[in-house]
């Protein structure tokens, strides 16, 4: 069966994806930044497992974490700026899109679906990790944090992109990795697919009430 032909019947008519996760895999690229950060600050670097640990919240949580980790006080809001400059130079050093991912997007653009980036990477930063990777033209919409005064897991972020396409949000699929994207989803009212091989860090896929967990992203072809 084609790809194609296996969406058939897919329930949706919009699909919010997140982006670190759940499309990509940017923890090495987003461990570097933050290293270069703590080294930087006279700190020594942490390793990767602990950095994928700390992402999903949006880049002041992550900073926040690598501070409190290194017992440094400093104010998260001081050092940002500095972050962000690593955060741009680490972007694009190996990023890799999880398997399935371009094949997917593709069959569910073939099919009519919708599609839009939902995420907490900052706003600067999506569009030229989307445009690297070669997924941009899949999606009408792109929402990163800064836009609104709101980020995931509040639900604001879906309901404006559910006003964006003009369709209810429970007619929204969210797709992500994270708790961070289940209680964004579960507030709003939408619909909830978890990939397993994420940045979950210690939620629960299997118990927050999501209509599916796959293993594999092509598996969301046939979710119904």
């Amino acid at each position: 069966m084609s790809a194609v032909a296996a969406v058939n019947g897919f329930p949706w008519p919009v699909v919010l994806f997140d982006l670190d996760g759940t499309l990509v895999d940017s923890a090495s690229d987003i461990a570097a930044s933050v290293n270069r950060l703590l080294v930087e600050l006279g700190h020594t670097a942490v390793d990767e497992a602990t950095v994928r640990g700390w992402i999903g919240d949006g880049a002041g949580q992550l900073v926040g974490q690598a501070l409190r980790h290194a017992g440094d006080t400093r104010d998260v809001e001081s050092v940002m700026p500095r972050f962000l400059r690593h955060y741009e130079d680490c972007l694009l050093l190996d990023p890799r899109l999880y398997p399935g991912v371009e094949a997917t997007l593709q069959a569910l653009q073939a099919a009519g679906v919708r599609m839009a980036v939902c995420t907490n990477k900052p706003t600067p930063f999506v569009a030229p990790l989307l445009e690297a990777m070669g997924i941009a033209p899949y999606f009408e919409h792109v929402l990163g944090a800064g836009e609104l005064p709101q980020r995931k897991p509040d639900p604001a972020p879906l309901r404006h992109l559910a006003a964006q396409f003009g369709v209810p949000v429970e007619q929204c699929l969210m797709v992500g990795d994270s708790s961070t994207d289940a209680e964004a989803a579960i507030a709003a009212g939408a619909p909830l697919v978890l990939v397993s091989y994420g940045y979950r860090r210690a939620f629960d896929l299997h118990g927050c009430g999501a209509h599916a967990v796959i293993d594999r992203f092509e598996q969301l072809l046939a979710v119904r």
